[in-house]
């Protein structure tokens, strides 16, 4: 019985992502104007490397405002780019981070300031089959 118990409880813990102990994360913020396609859940990086996730997605004053967990340790400087690309040509949406050459690092909830919107490749065909 003590046994179940103590499998259960640890299931619960893994796989509910329940921090008993503190987070192993910080949370930071960017303001898009256009995140189509990117869901909660989608890796943030820095030069391919998966630092964080994003966390909620919520609109801001007609602006989409994306909140995203980063592993702690993770320093990221105040210049840094935050851009949604693509997995390969119809992947998964994921952010990229660019960092800068400021020695000021994020703490938490701070908020990045430079972003670069989704391209939409809709809007790209669109574009160019009706301009010819």
């Amino acid at each position: 019985m003590i046994l179940g118990m103590t499998c259960l409880i640890y299931l619960s813990v893994n796989l509910g992502a329940v921090e008993l102990f503190g987070s192993d994360t910080y949370n930071i913020s960017a303001t898009f104007g256009s995140i189509e396609g990117l869901e909660p859940g989608a890796t943030v990086e820095i030069a391919g490397v998966p630092v964080g996730k994003v966390k909620r997605i919520s609109l801001e004053e007609y602006n989409a405002r994306v909140d995203m967990e980063i592993r702690k340790g993770t320093e990221i400087s105040d210049d840094t780019i935050a851009s949604i690309r693509t997995k390969g040509i119809i992947g998964d949406k994921f952010i990229k981070l660019s960092p800068g050459g400021s020695e000021d690092i994020l703490e938490e909830n701070d908020a990045l300031m430079d972003t670069e919107s989704a391209i939409s490749i809709e809007e790209l065909i669109s574009k160019y089959i009706f301009e010819k």
